[in-house]
């Protein structure tokens, strides 16, 4: 299995700490969301992973040379068009060797979620994506019918029998989904491309019961995380 880390968000829920710096390198129990989420995906045994850049994107290119890694390291260069998650997956595909999954991960994400097993769950499965997911309440919740994803939760009479649940930022996707994406000479979300897809394939989910998940995307769960770390 590869990694791609969506590391190139402009961070906008963090500032003033993003005022000066991406969201990737601000600190968490003195060190940066990027090198908590590749050590992670090291952890898996990852060994080889891309990141994606755009804001200061110089910033994370210096840090990530700087550095000693486990795993090879690519960049994934959105300095001239932030691409969001779809265009941003499809970008960076050149840069995968196309034989394996790919884990992809949110830079702000932190969690203890057992990446090996979502990936076996995702091969025994065949899907196509796997989406980590979990009951909580967020304003972008997901419908799931028998595990696989139907489309946005709205409370329609049509999502009768579908469950809601919110995405963790976390997902395997297959070598194949590649070139079922549009080109990447706009930016657009993933999660619409997989919920057009779930048509024709398998789009599933990996329901996880992680004792720690946090998105430290904003202030107040920036602080939780530091006191986590900590203990």
């Amino acid at each position: 299995m590869e990694g791609f880390v969506l590391a190139a968000g402009l961070g906008t829920r963090l500032r003033p700490l993003t005022d000066d710096r991406p969201k990737a390198l601000v600190e968490v129990g003195g060190k940066p969301l990027l090198q908590h989420t590749i050590e992670t995906l090291e952890a898996a045994g990852i060994s080889h992973i891309v990141v994606n850049v755009h804001h200061f994107a110089d910033k994370v290119t210096e840090f990530l040379r700087s550095r000693h890694w486990k795993a090879s390291i690519d960049i994934s260069d959105e300095s001239t068009l932030l691409l969001d998650t779809g265009g941003g997956l499809k970008h960076a595909a050149p840069l995968f060797s196309g034989q394996e999954n790919v884990l992809v991960h949110n830079v702000d994400i932190l969690s203890d979620i057992n990446l090996r097993d979502l990936e076996t769950r995702h091969t025994a499965e065949g899907n196509l994506v796997t989406l980590c997911v979990s009951r909580r309440q967020t304003n972008r919740m997901l419908a799931f019918r028998d595990g696989l994803l139907i489309d946005r939760f709205d409370g329609s009479p049509s999502q009768q029998g579908c469950e809601a649940l919110a995405f963790s930022g976390i997902s395997v996707v297959s070598p194949a989904l590649f070139a079922l994406l549009p080109e990447a000479d706009h930016p657009y979300p993933v999660i619409d491309q997989y919920i057009a897809l779930g048509a024709t394939h398998r789009i599933g989910s990996y329901l996880h019961d992680a004792e720690h998940w946090l998105d430290v995307g904003k202030p107040e769960t920036l602080q939780q995380a530091q006191q986590w770390r900590r203990s």
